[in-house]
């Protein structure tokens, strides 16, 4: 452990029985043009330092610090002891051991460093009018980015557990503002990986303009319930509420919609739904917040429910092992997939129309804090989205809202789309065809 050595001597000197590091090391790019000419662009460089430990009393307390120096270092264990001293939670607190074995995996590529400022500003400038050039409509590229981040997490405790994964991504991104007989639509879209060869300014310029110009001309919507597809952008807004009432302590707190539901089925049987960590993806992790060791899991399997995720604190109390999903850096863990994974099937969008016939094509949806009721699962959002008629998709709407019930959604799926889209939240979902959604004009 070198440098930290003293760190642990000391915490065990003041009574710390066992005592955990977590250091997240960033850093962060972002840079912004505006018709040609740069108008933001920041590189950070940042640095967390997060002490939890239990006390003598079996208190867990914590505290964290920006850097890392003598001084703050036993400012850690003066808090960690002030706050064991006062706690009244009763939850069990665990200092892990480590896993039995890990399976690496490796997430950071050094050749995105490699590449120059100047050669990210010029794919950003070049992409800025290669979305002009792709159609007279377009009236304005509101904003065209380019954001990088860069991630190094250490975990260090006094039981030997030593732990370092790094990892990085970029993204480019571009909103897009279309115009046409008065009317203004606005459509965004981005690429993300961390290989920067792979990105095509002119594949993406397109992408960003169609967003935009396929939106003019917008029709009324009647009211009513709809044969629907959901694009990519919608299924991946949904799914995250949807699993999110798979973490063990929302269970344990009766708030989940999935309450003595693991085993049963909760979902169409075309709908299986993964935790994929170990895929190499800018997202995979080998070890959770923890520093438990993580693994692929099915969450949901042809619509059975398979497992609530859990952390060392939640799975204590339910009897069972931790899933490696905690995040989080403080004394408190939340849980969550790392990289959550729709299985995408074999149709593509255009047979997903052809297989409703006529319907919506719901693209996106807004207002999921305000608009859907965690308790029950029922939601009014706003939307963004087309017509389907005689089996392919047609005019887009104007502003319409959709209603309907979160868990019906997943039970009433048709089908489900190979056309795969990863968000920058690490999301990984097709279109997918439901039986009905509810639909009205605004």
């Amino acid at each position: 452990m070198g440098k930290y050595d003293k760190f642990f001597a000391s915490a065990k000197a003041a009574g710390i029985k066992e005592i955990e590091l977590y250091i997240g090391e960033s850093r962060g790019i972002d840079i912004s043009i505006f018709h040609g000419e740069i108008d933001n662009y920041s590189d950070n460089n940042g640095m967390t330092v997060v002490a939890r430990g239990i006390f003598e009393n079996g208190k867990c307390g914590s505290a964290s610090c920006d850097t890392w120096n003598k001084e703050k270092a036993q400012y850690l264990i003066d808090e960690i002891v002030k706050n064991a001293k006062v706690i009244e939670n009763e939850d069990p607190v665990f200092i892990f051991k480590g896993s039995e074995k890990y399976h690496k995996i490796n997430t950071f590529n050094k050749e995105l460093g490699n590449v120059s400022i100047e050669t990210k500003i010029a794919k950003l400038k070049e992409l800025e009018v290669a979305i002009k050039a792709e159609d007279p409509r377009i009236s304005e590229v509101g904003s065209a980015g380019y954001s990088e981040s860069s991630q190094k997490t250490i975990i260090l405790n006094s039981n030997g557990l030593n732990l370092v994964q790094k990892s990085n991504y970029f993204y480019y991104g571009a909103e897009v503002i279309a115009t046409e007989n008065g009317q203004s639509k606005s459509g965004f879209d981005l690429f993300l990986d961390n290989d920067f060869s792979k990105f095509d300014v002119k594949k993406l310029a397109k992408k960003c303009a169609e967003e935009a110009t396929c939106q003019l001309g917008g029709v009324s919507c009647p009211a009513k319930k709809y044969k629907a597809v959901l694009g990519q952008d919608a299924v991946i807004s949904l799914i995250n509420v949807y699993v999110g009432h798979t973490d063990a302590e929302q269970v344990q707190k009766k708030s989940s919609l999935f309450m003595g539901k693991v085993g049963q089925q909760i979902a169409s049987k075309k709908l299986t739904v993964e935790d994929k960590p170990l895929t190499k993806s800018p997202f995979a992790r080998w070890f959770d917040d923890e520093g438990v060791a993580t693994y692929n899991k099915a969450i949901i399997k042809k619509g059975v429910l398979q497992t609530f995720l859990y952390n060392l604190t939640t799975a204590a109390k339910d009897g069972v092992t931790t899933t490696g999903n905690a995040q989080g850096a403080g004394s408190k863990k939340s849980t969550g997939p790392f990289f959550l994974s729709v299985k995408p099937g074999k149709k593509s969008l255009d047979e997903l129309f052809a297989k409703i016939g006529d319907g919506v094509y719901i693209t996106g949806v807004t207002g999921l804090h305000s608009g859907m009721n965690p308790q029950s699962g029922d939601f009014s959002l706003q939307a963004s989205g087309f017509e389907v008629k005689d089996g392919k998709k047609g005019k887009p709407f104007d502003l319409i809202t959709v209603s309907g019930n979160l868990v019906d959604i997943f039970k009433d799926i048709l089908e489900v789309g190979n056309d795969v889209k990863v968000s920058t939240s690490g999301i990984s979902a097709p279109s997918i065809s439901i039986k009905k959604i509810g639909v009205s004009g605004q």
